[in-house]
């Protein structure tokens, strides 16, 4: 997992940027190079979808990685890799482009941790690992540090959560809780509904 050290904070352009992956994808045109650092940084692409039966918008897709990319490859590719491949989900549609909703998240300061309890709701996003007692088998998962407030789960129950989310489905008690590698992190994040990215690339244009 990466140790980031990285300083860059993820801005509206980068979003917009996924926005226009997801465009000239649906018009299979070329994407362009956009001007913001290149640097390298983890990061993950979030769609979000407008929905009458909710007040909020409902997570469409979302898919990123701890490994360092640099950011014009990475959040084109996982824009359109969160768009089309998330496999919890249909690939999302040009027809839903005005329902949408796109969020960046870049991550930092990743920090291993001694106990599975040890970090904070609303500002860490958390990593768990942990190997299956009765398989053998090592398995992970993650959520972003907005999801856990988001849902307004408890620590315990984000983590059970998590441990859901990566297919174990045994027993969970104190004891395996003590078994479980937790890495806490944090991001920096941007976002924009289609509405305020037509406004956000009306105003750039000028």
């Amino acid at each position: 997992m990466s140790r980031s050290t990285s300083s860059t904070k993820a801005t509206k352009e980068m979003v917009a940027y996924c926005f226009d992956s997801l465009i000239y994808h649906f018009e299979n045109k070329p994407i362009y190079k956009p001007k913001f650092s290149n640097e390298s940084s983890p990061l993950f692409v979030t769609w979000k979808i407008d929905n009458k039966n909710y007040d909020e918008p409902i997570l469409r897709g979302c898919i990123g990685t701890f490994a360092e990319k640099n950011l014009v490859e990475g959040l084109h590719k996982f824009a359109l890799t969160s768009a089309l491949k998330d496999s919890r989900f249909s690939a999302i549609t040009k027809k839903e482009l005005t329902k949408l909703h796109c969020a960046v998240s870049l991550l930092v300061k990743f920090e291993t941790v001694d106990s599975v309890w040890d970090w904070e709701i609303g500002t860490h996003g958390i990593w768990i690992e942990f190997t299956d007692p009765n398989t053998n088998q090592t398995s992970n998962s993650t959520y972003l540090p907005e999801v856990i407030p988001e849902q307004e789960w408890t620590k315990e129950e984000a983590i059970r959560s998590l441990i859901k989310k990566a297919g174990y489905t045994g027993k969970v008690d104190d004891k395996f809780f003590s078994l479980i590698k937790l890495t806490r992190y944090q991001s920096s994040k941007d976002s924009l509904s289609y509405s305020e990215y037509l406004e956000y690339k009306k105003v750039t244009s000028l």
